[in-house]
C-alpha cells in the first residue's frame, strides 16, 4: 500500500479534503510539538502508575469474569473498586456499570451525603445543565428532586478570572446547615476556565480549616489523567466521573465510579443499593474485561484526545478565533472551547465532525430540544459507545457567544482529520480562508 505523502493527499481528496487545508494543519502540528512531548511525559507517568498498581492487586484472568444474582463475593468487582481507589488517590471506591452517566453518580452522591434540612453549597457557580433538575433549580419542577426532599441550595460564582472566590465561600459556611461542598473541575457549557487540582487544594484546605464537618465534593468528569494528581490526592471527601468519559479509556461500555474517604464511600454504597447491604451485593452479568482494559488504556488516550486539542486551538487561533484553553495553555480537562461567529458556523463545525466519524459519518446533526438542557443543543457524536466523551465529539448550546465544545479523541489521527474536515468545510462555505 502507498503510505507516500502523494498517496495521502489522494486520501485528502476522497474525503474532501483541499491540499491547502493538509498543509495549514500540518504546519500547525510542527508548531506545537514541544506541547505534546509535555503530554506525553505526563501519559507515560500515569501508565506507570496503573501499571504498578495492577501489579499490586494481581489483576487476573478470574477478575474479568462476570457475575449474577446477588453478586456476593464478585472479586473482579472488588478488585476494581481497589484499583480505582488506589490510581485516584482515595480510601475506597465504588466502579458500578448500573449508574447510566455522571449525572447519574453525582446525584446518588448528593442524596446520600444530605438529610431534609441541609444544604448543598455549590463554589463554582451553577452546576452543569443536567444537575440542575436533580438539585431542583429548573425552570420546570422535577419530580423527586433534592429540594422536594427539603434540601437546600446555595452558590457562590466564580470571580471575573474564574478563581473560587474564597472570602465569600467561608463566610456562606456561616450557615450551619450547609453540610456539602460541590466543586466542578471542569468548564461545562461556558468559557470559564478549569480548575487545576493545585486551585482545588488551596480551596479545600481553607474549606476544612473553616469547616471540617462538611463533606467536599468534585465532579471530576473529563479530567481524570490531564494532572499528575486527583482530587482526592489533595483532600477532597469524595470525587466521581464517569466510565465513558476519560477512566474507561475508550472501552468501557457503560458505567461510573466514585472514589473518597471510607465514609463517604460507605454513605454511597447504602444509596447505590440499599441500607444494610451496600456495595456487598450488585452483580454484573457481562465481563468485566472492558473497564479493567480501558483503564489500563486511559493515559494514553486521553493524552491523544489533549494532542488534538491543543492542535485544534492552535489551529483557529492562528485563523483569528477565541480558544479556550489557548493552545499553549495549562489544560485541567480535555475540553477545548471554539468561539466562532454565527449559528451557521457553529453547525457547519458539528457537522463536519461529525461526518468525520467513524460511526454514522453519514448523519446530519442539527440543533434539537434536549432533555436537562435550556437551550436547542446541536451535538455531533459518531461514537462506538453511544454518548462517550472520550471518543471525538462536538457539542454547542445554540446562544452566543457561539462556542463550541470539542473533546475527546481516541487517536490524535482521528482529531486532525477531522480538523482538517471543519477547516475545509468552513474554507467551503466562505467563513475563512487559507
Amino acid at each position: 500500500m502507498n503510505f507516500s505523502p502523494k498517496g495521502m493527499q489522494q486520501l485528502y481528496d476522497d474525503m474532501g479534503i483541499p491540499q491547502k487545508v493538509a498543509e495549514f494543519v500540518q504546519n500547525a502540528h510542527d508548531e506545537v510539538k514541544a506541547t505534546f512531548d509535555r503530554i506525553e511525559a505526563l501519559r507515560e507517568y500515569h501508565q506507570a502508575r496503573i501499571l504498578k498498581f495492577m501489579g499490586e492487586y494481581q489483576v487476573s484472568q478470574r477478575h474479568f469474569y462476570p457475575s449474577t444474582g446477588y453478586g456476593y463475593g464478585d472479586e473482579g468487582r472488588d478488585i476494581l473498586d481497589s484499583l480505582y481507589a488506589a490510581v485516584f488517590g482515595g480510601q475506597d471506591a465504588l466502579v458500578r456499570p448500573q449508574w447510566a452517566s455522571g449525572t447519574h453518580v453525582l446525584s446518588d452522591c448528593l442524596f446520600a451525603l444530605t438529610r431534609p434540612g441541609d444544604v448543598i453549597l455549590s463554589i463554582t457557580g451553577k452546576p452543569y445543565d443536567t444537575l440542575e433538575r436533580v438539585i431542583g433549580l429548573g425552570k420546570e419542577p422535577s419530580d423527586g428532586s433534592l429540594a422536594e426532599w427539603g434540601v437546600g441550595y446555595e452558590q457562590v460564582d466564580l470571580t471575573p478570572e474564574g478563581n473560587i472566590d474564597m472570602p465569600t465561600v467561608l463566610s456562606a459556611l456561616e450557615n450551619r446547615k450547609i453540610k456539602l461542598v460541590l466543586i466542578q473541575r471542569s468548564r461545562g457549557y461556558s468559557l470559564r476556565p478549569s480548575l487545576s487540582v493545585q486551585h482545588i487544594k488551596k480551596a479545600l484546605q481553607e474549606i476544612k480549616g473553616k469547616r471540617n464537618d462538611v463533606f467536599v465534593m468534585v465532579d471530576n468528569c473529563y479530567g481524570e489523567f490531564t494532572e499528575e494528581l486527583e482530587p482526592c490526592h489533595v483532600g477532597a471527601d469524595i470525587a466521581v466521573g464517569s466510565l465513558i468519559k476519560n477512566p474507561g479509556g475508550g472501552l468501557a461500555p457503560t458505567g461510573g465510579y466514585a472514589v473518597g474517604t471510607s465514609q463517604a464511600i460507605e454513605k454511597l454504597s447504602y444509596r447505590l443499593t440499599c441500607p444494610g447491604t451496600g456495595r456487598e451485593v450488585g452483580s454484573y452479568a457481562a465481563p468485566y474485561m472492558p473497564f479493567y482494559q480501558g483503564l489500563f488504556l486511559a493515559p494514553h488516550v486521553v493524552g491523544e484526545a489533549l494532542k488534538g486539542a491543543v492542535l485544534t486551538a492552535k489551529a483557529f487561533q492562528q485563523l483569528g478565533y477565541a480558544a479556550s484553553p489557548g493552545w499553549d495553555e495549562p489544560r485541567f480537562d480535555i475540553i477545548q472551547a471554539i468561539c466562532l461567529r454565527s449559528p451557521e458556523e457553529l453547525i457547519a463545525f458539528c457537522q463536519a465532525v461529525q461526518s468525520a466519524s467513524p460511526v454514522d459519518s453519514h448523519v446530519l446533526p442539527y440543533p434539537w430540544d434536549m432533555p436537562g438542557y435550556q437551550h436547542q443543543v446541536i451535538m455531533a457524536a459518531g461514537t462506538f459507545i453511544q454518548g462517550a466523551s472520550i471518543e471525538l465529539s462536538a457539542d454547542a448550546p445554540l446562544v452566543p457567544p457561539y462556542a463550541v465544545y470539542l473533546q475527546g479523541g481516541l487517536t490524535y489521527e482521528h482529531v486532525k482529520l477531522a480538523l482538517m474536515k471543519v477547516l475545509a468545510q468552513l474554507c467551503r462555505k466562505g467563513s475563512i480562508s487559507l
